[in-house]
């Protein structure tokens, strides 16, 4: 007797929702926003448009679920270093950059890209612009947590509101992630670290690689 499937309408839903999500990301990313029609994110999901705009409404909306889960990854990501016992300061800091420049997932390479097709299209429409500000925020609001919880264990003072500090954080690691994606020797990892160690205006003793570079003479 064939045995009967035990996948719920619930499963198959969630099923052709990741696999729309895959197919915009990978043609979002490389051949652009609107240069992909919902048509051929379809196809490539292979599934109808009818499904697409069941489960997105429209092509932004793609783009919004797309980033809205990539920016709870990168949030999970960045905060998991908030609590790694025995490591400093600036290790912490340095796996926070791993997160953002050099994740290792199938994604990796195309957040970034993404990225900017969100930023060149949120300024012009004001669906996208208010999604956007929401993403932003929320990540505001998980790294200014988690760098007050640093300053709290490890005794020092950040230099402004813990909202304003993780905003030009963010502002730095995007910033750099952009440069560092167009031109890798731009940045490095230890370049961050200090960039990010001088933001928060670590004292010396807690930023051995800014004070070993400063009597260097680098």
């Amino acid at each position: 007797m064939p045995k009967l499937s035990t996948r719920t309408q619930e499963d198959r839903r969630a099923e052709t929702r990741s696999l729309l999500l895959a197919a915009a990301a990978d043609l979002f990313a490389h051949k652009g926003f609107h240069a992909t029609s919902a048509e051929a994110v379809a196809a490539a999901a292979h599934r109808t448009t009818g499904a697409l705009y069941d489960h997105f409404g429209n092509k932004n909306g793609l783009l919004v679920a797309i980033l809205e889960g990539w920016v709870e990854q990168t949030i999970l990501d960045v905060t998991s270093q908030f609590d790694v016992d025995g490591s400093d300061v600036e290790s912490r800091l340095g796996s926070v950059w791993d997160s953002i420049a050099n994740r290792q997932d199938a994604t990796g390479e195309q957040w970034l890209l993404l990225e900017f097709e969100l930023w060149l299209h949120a300024i012009r429409d004001p669906e996208l612009g208010a999604a956007g500000a929401a993403r932003f925020e929320t990540m505001r609001a998980g790294l200014s947590e988690g760098i007050e919880q640093w300053a709290g264990e490890f005794g020092f003072t950040l230099p402004g509101s813990p909202d304003e500090v993780a905003a030009q954080m963010i502002a730095l690691l995007i910033g750099a992630a952009f440069q560092y994606r167009i031109d890798p020797t731009s940045f490095t990892k230890a370049s961050v670290v200090r960039s990010l160690g001088r933001l928060l205006d670590l004292p010396d003793q807690m930023a051995p690689s800014r004070t070993s570079t400063a009597s260097a003479g680098v």
